[in-house]
């Protein structure tokens, strides 16, 4: 009977296939980690169509996909200068209010370059005309740049993100997951998982601050949002529908947080080769912006490695 069972079983499966998936990139370093996924995508079969601008840095054609691009009103040199200033900012030794608002200024001017990118991708009707007949399976996209969220709602296709975090824990909330700012330090806050209650005051107050801060960076992509997809759409609200999190991130280096069973960490990703422990030791490093778990070194358990 249960041979007979198992083969009934057997016969109602049904034979995996590769499926087609649109991918929304996102500059800079995003773009490297993404392109090995696509690369490992392509060995499973599937079919990968990348949509990116013109004008573009380090998105690149190859064999791995298909390349589409539309035209956009600015230069890659303008992408490369936006870039390269926001990461200055951010690892900066400026005082915490200084680095606050250049790093605000900043990714306002490189959010502005975004959106023009999404409406311009939004509203080129031969490649919106392009998805609609294709039926693809999924979009793999950055949400830092919600444009391909924006097309996955509009199309009613899945959407898998792919992404290191986003500013003000934007997608912590969108995916409904716990934020208590008492135990979440914030981004430039320099405090630790263990905070002092003057610590904690300045951290809450650091939260309430990215209520209209992030409010004003987004609002752009959610006008754009609101008017493509004709009904009203805050960033939260957009991101809300995204099925899966791939975040490149890893409670080793990060602060341990609740998360909802739809975020799936893959910090390993980024790692381009791997290494053997060869001299064992204890060397000491703290990071000046962002301090690891307790507030204290991170201990690295090398004095010399070498590749295996």
């Amino acid at each position: 009977i249960f041979l007979s069972l198992l083969l009934l079983f057997l016969c109602c499966l049904s034979p995996a296939t590769a499926g087609k998936v649109l991918v929304i990139p996102m500059e800079g370093s995003h773009w490297l980690s993404l392109k090995k996924v696509l690369t490992e995508l392509n060995k499973k079969g599937h079919e990968i169509v990348v949509m990116a601008p013109e004008s573009k840095m380090l998105v690149d054609s190859s064999g791995t996909y298909e390349m589409k691009t539309y035209p956009v009103p600015f230069k890659k040199e303008e992408i490369e200068e936006s870039l390269h200033t926001i990461s200055e900012t951010v690892f900066s030794n400026d005082p915490f209010l200084t680095r606050f608002m250049n790093t605000w200024n900043n990714f306002k001017k490189g959010s502005a370059m975004l959106q023009t990118a999404c409406r311009f991708l939004l509203y080129n009707k031969e490649l919106m005309k392009y998805i609609e007949e294709s039926k693809f399976d999924v979009i793999f996209t950055d949400p830092l740049t919600p444009c391909g969220q924006i097309i996955a709602l509009n199309f009613s296709i899945p959407t898998v993100f792919f992404l290191r975090g986003l500013p003000c824990a934007v997608d912590i909330q969108a995916a409904h997951a716990p934020d208590p700012p008492s135990y979440v330090p914030r981004l430039f806050s320099q405090n630790t998982d263990h905070m002092t209650f003057s610590q904690r005051v300045k951290n809450f107050l650091i939260s309430l601050s990215e209520t209209f801060t992030c409010d004003m960076v987004f609002s752009g992509f959610e006008s754009l949002a609101s008017d493509f997809l004709q009904k009203p759409m805050t960033i939260k609200q957009l991101l809300s529908h995204g099925s899966v999190w791939l975040k490149r991130a890893d409670f080793v280096f990060d602060y341990p947080m609740p998360v909802m069973p739809n975020m799936i960490f893959i910090g390993g990703i980024n790692l381009k080769n791997r290494f053997a422990f060869h001299k064992l030791g204890t060397s000491c490093h703290q990071p000046p912006t962002w301090p690891l778990l307790s507030g204290q070194c991170f201990f690295l358990s090398v004095l010399s490695i070498r590749a295996a």
